[in-house]
């Protein structure tokens, strides 16, 4: 990293970073400083997104909303100042810098340099920044058989089901029935010894065995044995934290890759004769982390299928495998059902519908619909294939009450939409802060159309036309039926530049 980078960094980190409040007992570190070289990616690997959101954002929010009022410490390192720009949004949080990247002992150990205060004490909860898929529900749980279990150090552990050689993630060791001389371990049988990461195990003799000892008893495992071991090590523990700082900085890079492993823990606390505990989710998927792409796409799939389980009952989602509705419309939808009356919603494939939408009953979005900004949504509205529907930032577009819109359009910004309106194919319609687009009740756009912020009245009809900040008031035929605006085009600009040939 350049100098000039760095110094941006912690310019950063000073203005944006949040100290630690010390009457609360939690603190949760989350381990964002990597890039992840398989991933290939020039973005951050935390930032690579699962559902919509960056990883390291699903994590935090796992914390937040699992565990009340807990400080959270993110460390940053590669990729610093896009992940600060997304976690800043957040406030209230802590960003500690790990410049040089050895190991995740050390990423701890910079992170908590961030609590000053000699007389802090409490529990430190430390994550990795890709596990995307933890949820609320598993912080709770965690946080629950830690603190039930008296616990000194606990391990949020996985079993891994697919081709041992295929599995990355460090293992699980724990204490055999009987020791190297076939006397019982007893009470330690099943206790936790410590975790072996693959790269280590891969850098073993092949025909020697790997020793350890654990309360005065030594234990022996094939590499073989180790390989094939399926509990994995997810990334996530709990510490007490003064346990914790007076072991953190023991810890060695006497490894295959000469980092720090915070994994290197569970032996020292062992050696004290601390309880060291392991744990699994109660839905496996949980712990899943990534280093390539195939890995995030499947982590991806997972939350769709959480998704539409949820509300797969409660609105029609033409194909389960092509759609997406933000997290917080899906909350949207599970209040709107819970209020008693039939939705009525169809979600064509492809649809897309961003956060910040208001939907209502009776509403169809057909094949590849796309949704995004405030959008609020009247009963009963058809919105057909390839429409594009959005708003800028603090902007607000209403729709109105059996609006129908056609096929390919796309109509973006500061717009409302009257009642019984309907929008035929090939028109594009904007408005901004500056020029909103009001169209009123009982309109009728069509042909190759473009309206920008301009005020059509109620009953207006305009076909083929170019309409710029103009006011359209409806005109009648004889008959009383709507006389259309035809054709209208604003005078040309730049017609200097155009000869014949």
């Amino acid at each position: 990293m350049e100098i000039e980078e760095r110094q941006t960094v912690y310019k950063m980190i000073e203005n944006l970073s949040s100290p630690v409040n010390y009457k609360i007992p939690e603190v949760a570190v989350i381990l964002a400083a990597g890039h992840g070289k398989r991933i290939k990616s020039q973005k951050s690997k935390m930032l690579h997104k699962i559902w919509g959101v960056p990883t390291v954002e699903r994590v935090l929010n796992a914390c937040r909303k699992g565990i009340e009022n807990i400080n959270v410490i993110v460390v940053v390192g590669i990729k610093a100042k896009d992940v600060i720009e997304v976690i800043s949004e957040h406030g209230n949080t802590a960003l500690a810098f790990q410049e040089v990247q050895n190991g995740t002992g050390h990423a701890v150990q910079v992170a908590l340099e961030k609590i000053t205060d000699k007389n802090f004490d409490g529990i430190v909860y430390v994550l990795p920044g890709d596990m995307g898929l933890i949820d609320a529900d598993t912080m709770m749980f965690f946080r629950k058989k830690f603190i039930s279990t008296g616990s000194d150090m606990m391990v949020l552990t996985g079993i891994y089901e697919g081709d041992p050689k295929e599995n990355a993630y460090g293992r699980i060791i724990r204490v055999k029935a009987e020791d190297e001389n076939g006397v019982s371990s007893g009470k330690d049988y099943g206790k936790v010894v410590e975790i072996k990461e693959y790269k280590d195990i891969l850098a073993l003799p092949d025909n020697s065995r790997y020793r350890v000892n654990y309360n005065g008893k030594a234990y022996s495992y094939t590499k073989q044995e180790l390989i094939e071991n399926n509990e994995f090590n997810s990334g996530v523990y709990a510490f007490m934290y003064k346990k914790l700082t007076g072991l953190v900085h023991s810890i060695s890079s006497n490894n295959a890759q000469k980092e720090i492993y915070i994994t290197d823990l569970i032996a020292l606390f062992n050696t004290k004769g601390y309880s060291v505990t392991a744990v699994s989710p109660l839905d496996p998927y949980v712990v899943m982390g990534f280093n390539n792409k195939s890995v995030l796409k499947e982590m991806e799939n997972v939350a769709r299928k959480k998704v539409y389980d949820k509300i797969k009952d409660i609105i029609e989602i033409d194909d389960p495998d092509d759609f997406f509705i933000a997290e917080e419309i899906v909350e949207q939808i599970i209040e709107m059902d819970a209020k008693g009356t039939p939705l009525d919603i169809r979600i064509g494939k492809g649809v897309h519908i961003d956060k910040g939408a208001k939907l209502n009953y009776n509403l169809d979005l057909k094949k590849d619909v796309y949704i995004g900004g405030n959008l609020i949504f009247g009963t009963n509205v058809t919105v057909h294939e390839n429409v594009h529907l959005s708003s800028y930032p603090y902007q607000k577009f209403e729709i109105g009450n059996y609006v129908e819109i056609l096929t390919g359009n796309i109509l973006k910004g500061n717009i409302i939409i009257g009642d019984h309106s309907r929008i035929e194919s090939s028109v594009r319609m904007t408005g901004n802060d500056n020029h909103p687009l009001r169209i009123g009740k009982k309109v009728l756009i069509k042909g190759t159309s473009y309206i920008f912020g301009s005020i059509i009245e109620d009953g207006a009809q305009i076909e083929h036309s170019v309409i710029i900040c103009k006011k359209v008031v409806r005109l009648s035929n004889a008959d009383g039926s709507a006389k259309p605006v035809k054709f209208y085009l604003p005078a040309a600009e730049g017609i200097d530049a155009i000869t014949d040939l």
